[in-house]
């Protein structure tokens, strides 16, 4: 008899194709296979060839590979928009054709459509399916740290606060981005780059918003470039424009201001016009 193939349900599996059928591939799991639907079966590809596929089950519980790139894997936290809602529980989009469900019991509070939840994926441990879960709070510490001061990280925004918002750091601490770090716009479950701008007693984390360019510059320019980047790269600002013009959009002085993109225009991060400022893009 074969040897069973370890699988890992909700996440991406390297698996031979074993035989070709009309309806697609099968893979194998050390039994009658896996079907690779004739959809997501790349051009080409041929018995004994292997292929990384994401396993799920589909609608008839019936274990099937896809290779569709889900918007979350197995003990992943993410922000998931919900597409229906029944008395039973939620369904979320998580980009496979079919939708990732969210018992009753793991919500905090009922779900509506159009609604971006949080949460965190897994494995029933009765059904074997995947199914996510709001209560993300037991996989998120900060004790031990895995990140330091000044280390660029992955921000999901997840709840507001007095004193700023919440943030689940690469899927697995929490820190405060404080209303006076934020330039731009931002919602619970918005993704975006940031830095710990430091660890404080207790290991509480203070964050703040941008890529490492712009951690570095900081200040007054670090400011400008964050709102050039909220703004599709271009703000109707310059050294002429009206003192209390660029105190109502920037918070800072006219001095200020005209030191700040001096210095951003010297250091190439900024073009100055006679219409605006223009961020220069990254060089790769």
């Amino acid at each position: 008899m074969p040897a069973a193939i370890p699988l890992h349900i909700g996440d991406i599996n390297t698996l031979e194709v074993i035989r070709e059928t009309s309806i697609g591939v099968y893979l194998n799991d050390g039994g009658e296979g896996i079907l690779l639907p004739k959809r997501f079966v790349p051009a080409g590809l041929k018995v004994g060839e292997k292929i990384p596929v994401f396993l799920y089950h589909d609608s008839e519980d019936r274990l099937i590979a896809t290779t569709q790139q889900p918007l979350g894997r197995v003990g992943e936290i993410v922000p998931l928009r919900a597409v229906t809602v029944t008395n039973l529980g939620a369904f979320l989009d998580w980009g496979l054709m079919k939708d990732i469900f969210v018992p009753k019991s793991q919500m905090r509070m009922p779900m509506r459509v159009g609604g971006i939840y949080i949460v965190r994926i897994y494995v029933d441990e009765r059904t074997g399916r995947v199914a996510a879960s709001e209560k993300i709070e037991p996989f998120l510490h900060n004790d031990p740290l895995t990140v330091k001061e000044k280390e660029e990280v992955d921000l999901i925004t997840y709840r507001r606060t007095d004193i700023g918002y919440t943030m689940i750091i690469n899927g697995k601490h929490t820190g405060v981005l404080h209303f006076s770090d934020i330039f731009r716009n931002i919602q619970v479950g918005d993704r975006m780059k940031g830095f710990i701008k430091a660890i404080r007693p207790e290991n509480k984390i203070d964050l703040v918003l941008g890529t490492q360019g712009h951690t570095r510059i900081g200040g007054d320019a670090g400011k400008i470039l964050e709102l050039l980047e909220a703004h599709g790269g271009f703000l109707p600002y310059h050294d002429k424009s009206d003192p209390d013009d660029i105190y109502g959009f920037f918070g800072i002085s006219k001095k200020a201001f005209k030191m700040a993109i001096g210095n951003l225009f010297k250091q190439k991060r900024i073009q100055i016009t006679d219409s605006g400022i223009k961020k220069i893009e990254d060089q790769a």
